[in-house]
């Protein structure tokens, strides 16, 4: 007599022949790239955001159908916070729009791996320039690490 052979158990609910299971990225450890030299590792990140106005118009002839175009892009203001660090690069950037000659550059913002080597993804900001800065609370008291915040805008964003 032929001896069965025991079922196979699904892993993580999954129906067999599926791929395996991918974790998402985590949203932490992100480093800034200026001028192609690594320049503030930060641990937050907002703003990144692209969006398209929808301009609305009727064809003549069909008053009851409201049709779209796209319009103009807007690309979000995006805050960088960061570890205090002894980099002037960012500093010296920012006191050339403080001066009234924002200083126009193409930087990266890069998405590194958990354990915080190898590029996981890249955002590449064009014609960026900084538009804020505010500086680390100092308290001789706190425990807490000196985090401050870098805010810039660009004119395009691209996912590399």
């Amino acid at each position: 007599m032929a001896e069965a052979t025991p079922p196979e158990a699904p892993t993580n609910g999954a129906p067999k022949g599926v791929g395996a299971h991918a974790d998402p990225y985590r949203a932490y450890n992100f480093t800034l790239e200026l001028d192609g030299k690594v320049e503030g590792y930060f641990t937050s990140c907002c703003g990144l955001e692209v969006s398209v106005e929808p301009i609305q118009y009727r064809e003549g002839g069909d008053g009851r159908t409201v049709h779209f175009l796209a319009g103009p892009v807007d690309y979000g203001k995006i805050t960088l916070k960061y570890g205090l660090s002894d980099s002037k690069a960012i500093w010296d950037w920012l006191m050339s729009a403080v001066g009234g000659t924002p200083q126009r550059k193409d930087i990266s913002l890069i998405m590194q791996g958990p354990d915080g080597a190898g590029e996981r993804l890249r955002w590449n900001l064009y014609d960026s320039w900084p538009c804020a800065w505010r500086g680390a609370p100092l308290d001789a008291l706190g425990k807490e690490i000196a985090i401050e915040s870098l805010t810039v805008v660009c004119e395009r964003v691209e996912r590399a």
